[in-house]
This record gives structure tokens, C-alpha cells and sequence, in this order.
């Protein structure tokens, strides 16, 4: 069992160490283009065209991360089926249009390496062996693995984000402590699937109405999982290699722009210890931001909307309060390297 969990990280680590630059390049680029904007909207064209740049990198991290976990387990004939099967679970697919983000990226990739193994295995004429890996195998995983996710997966959870964001929007009225709790968590879960979009696209079509509170609650919690990370790579250095610190540096940059994919490649690595500490760590700065009555008027999050920000001061708190409990939760339950 311990082996089979163990080639299993590997795996994992293999699709993480490939997808860190697209995150580190874009998500860089993409925080320049905002941070010379003023946090909010990118009028000039140098600007936008950076911030384009930018956006292509980050649009590869699932594709990137799901194509190379299964090359890792089937080798060239897994690449392309992963990247395909990565590229729908980054993009709203299915009849409600759905999109499940990195974590949708972790679970197609390793079945698109498991299956692709499987059929590499297949006994094939002697004609068809030299398109096997080229295109027998990409095409019949990506069409199975793909036509599966679509309708098993993609347009049931159309039904449940639906109903969570009437939910959601139906707590706004109630306890701003629940509702900060559960914003918090729901940000952090998946860092950019359907379970932070619902969180934060509720706080955007609240500043519609003149209601900035929950969007100040998210603009807390957006913020906290890759700074808390970056930080914690560091200060913690033997609890994190060498290319986690790296991509630290960057995550804490891209943290304050508001970009909470900056934290992916930790929880990518380390699921079961990293996303149970955000989520703590991002309810509680949201709680504090709620608690404060901060508002964030500007559809983003992170420390640049600060100029557009009421109640600053417990923003700003809930940030490290938020980072602080990320970092104690990672000394906590991660341990060095070199006692693995």
C-alpha cells in the first residue's frame, strides 16, 4: 500500500515539476500587468498585452499538470490524452457549462495515464502497432476519459453550482460570520475551480447592487493561500525542495495581485495537508475582514484593491491573520524533508 501511495506522488510531483514554470511565468506577467494598472482594469495596451502573456501561461497550468501526470505513468502515448483531458477540465464544458479546474486537471490526468497503460498493453495487429502511441491510444483515451467527464461529472455539477450560488447569495442577508466562514473555504478549496468561482463571482454581482462586504470577505481570502505558502516555503525551508521555495517567491507576488493559483503547485503536491490549511487560514482572514465590515468594491482581490477598500485596516488584519495560521498549520503538520 505504501508503495502504491508512493508511486502515485511521484506521479503527482512529475506533473507538478512541469506545470511550476507556466504558473512562476504567467502568474508573474500577469500580476506586472495589474500592479502597473492600479490593481483594477488594465486600460494600457502594452499593459493588457502583458497581461495577455500572462493569462496564456496561467491557461496552461491544468493542462500542463493533468498531461504530465499521465506521461509519467504511461509515457509518451499518456502526453497528449493528459493534456486534451487537462485542457477540458480548465474550460466550462458540458451543458451548464462547467469548469473544475486544477483539481478536475489532478483527477483526468491520472486516468488518462491509467487507461493509457492499460491499452498500451493491448495486444494490436502488427499493422496498427506503430500508430498505437501516436494515435490509437490518444484518441480512444481522450474520447472515453473526455466523453465520461462531460456528461458523468461536468453536467451534474452545473445543478450543484447553481444551487450553491443561490445559497450563497441567500446568506449574504444572514450571519456575516457563517457566511465568512464558508466564502473563505469555498475560495480556497480548489484555487480557481467551481467552488471558488461561485464564491467570487456572488461577491462580484453583489458590488452590483452597492453591497461590497462579501466581495471584501473573498478579497481576503483570494490572497492568504499563495502568500501564506510562499511564505511558509521559506521561513520553513526544510519542510519544502528546493523548487517549492522557488516558486514561493512568485506565489507570494502573485498573492498580492489577487491570483490565488499561485498556490496550486503546493496543494498539488501535498493535497491532504496544504488544502485543509488554506481553507482554515482563508476562513479566518475572512472572518476577521467580516467582523471589520471591510468592503471591497473592485472585482479582485488581494492587497492592490487596498485604494478602493473600506475598513483597511481589518482587510489588511484578516490578511495576516490568515497567512500567520497558514504558516503555524504547515510547521505543524508538514515535516522535513529529510525525515521522510
Amino acid at each position: 500500500m505504501n508503495k502504491i501511495f508512493s508511486q502515485i506522488k511521484n506521479h503527482a510531483m512529475t506533473g507538478v515539476s512541469y506545470m511550476i514554470p507556466t504558473v512562476t511565468v504567467g502568474g508573474i506577467l500577469y500580476a506586472i500587468a495589474l500592479a502597473f494598472s492600479g490593481g483594477v482594469n488594465v486600460k494600457i495596451q502594452f499593459l493588457a498585452n502583458i497581461e495577455t502573456i500572462g493569462a496564456a501561461g496561467m491557461a496552461l497550468l491544468v493542462p500542463v499538470l493533468a498531461g504530465y501526470i499521465s506521461y509519467s505513468i504511461a509515457g509518451r502515448p499518456g502526453l497528449i490524452p493528459g493534456l486534451i483531458l487537462g485542457y477540458l477540465a480548465a474550460n466550462p464544458v458540458g451543458s451548464a457549462k462547467i469548469s473544475t479546474g486544477f483539481l478536475g486537471g489532478l483527477l483526468l490526468g491520472f486516468a488518462a495515464g491509467y487507461l493509457s497503460k492499460w491499452v498500451k498493453g493491448w495486444k494490436a495487429p502488427s499493422f496498427l502497432r506503430p500508430l498505437m502511441p501516436i494515435i490509437v491510444i490518444p484518441l480512444i483515451v481522450s474520447l472515453v476519459i473526455g466523453l465520461l467527464y462531460i456528461y458523468v461529472i461536468a453536467t451534474p455539477l452545473g445543478g450543484v453550482v447553481s444551487g450553491l450560488t443561490s445559497w450563497l447569495k441567500h446568506m449574504s442577508t444572514g450571519s456575516a460570520v457563517v457566511l465568512a466562514i464558508v466564502v473563505g473555504c469555498m475560495i480556497s478549496f480548489d484555487m480557481g475551480g467551481p467552488f471558488n468561482k461561485i464564491a467570487y463571482t456572488t461577491g462580484v454581482a453583489l458590488i452590483a447592487t452597492g453591497d461590497g462586504h462579501l466581495m471584501g470577505m473573498a478579497g481576503v481570502a483570494i490572497c492568504i493561500p499563495p502568500i501564506g505558502l510562499g511564505l511558509a516555503s521559506l521561513i520553513l525551508r526544510s519542510r519544502f525542495t528546493e523548487e517549492e521555495r522557488n516558486s514561493g517567491k512568485a506565489a507570494i507576488v502573485m498573492g498580492a495581485c489577487g491570483i490565488t493559483e499561485g498556490a496550486i503547485p503546493f496543494a498539488a503536491s501535498d493535497p491532504l495537508r496544504v488544502i485543509p490549511s488554506i481553507m482554515i487560514g482563508s476562513a479566518a482572514g475572512s472572518v476577521v475582514a467580516a467582523l471589520g465590515s471591510a468592503t471591497d468594491m473592485a472585482p479582485l482581490g488581494g492587497l492592490l484593491v487596498l485604494p478602493v477598500v473600506t475598513g483597511r485596516l481589518m482587510y489588511v488584519l484578516g490578511v495576516f491573520v490568515g497567512v500567520a495560521i497558514v504558516i503555524a498549520l504547515m510547521a505543524l503538520l508538514k515535516k522535513p524533508i529529510a525525515a521522510k
